[in-house]
């Protein structure tokens, strides 16, 4: 079982599409979980269309118990992965327009 305010934490759950994206699991393979009893949900709506918000931390126990505990930290990487390489693109953009704007002020002051 949750603990109650496990559900209000920041990242603490994820909708079932979400989740199907991240951990690369199927839509039944969610529902299972959720028939046996494995998972905990609740039902949501967005613009008519329903959705189940899970626990991650289930989630990851869930599919490690079910496909195995190097598949859940082979996911964890590529996301984060993922997140870094986007970080350094957003960055090497960032100091281009930088480097640009110095080359500017550097050729009006001469």
């Amino acid at each position: 079982m949750a603990e109650h305010g496990e559900w209000n934490e920041k990242g603490a759950t994820l909708s079932d599409v979400s989740a199907q994206k991240d951990y690369n699991v199927s839509q039944d393979f969610i529902l299972t979980g959720i028939k046996s009893g494995k998972l905990e949900f609740r039902e949501g709506v967005v613009w008519g269309n329903p959705y189940y918000r899970i626990l991650r931390k289930q989630l990851e126990a869930y599919i490690a118990e079910s496909l195995g505990e190097e598949y859940v930290s082979s996911v964890k990487n590529k996301t984060e992965l993922k997140k870094i390489q986007k970080e350094i693109n957003s960055l090497k953009k960032k100091l281009q327009v930088l480097l640009q704007r110095k080359d500017e002020l550097e050729k009006s002051l001469k």
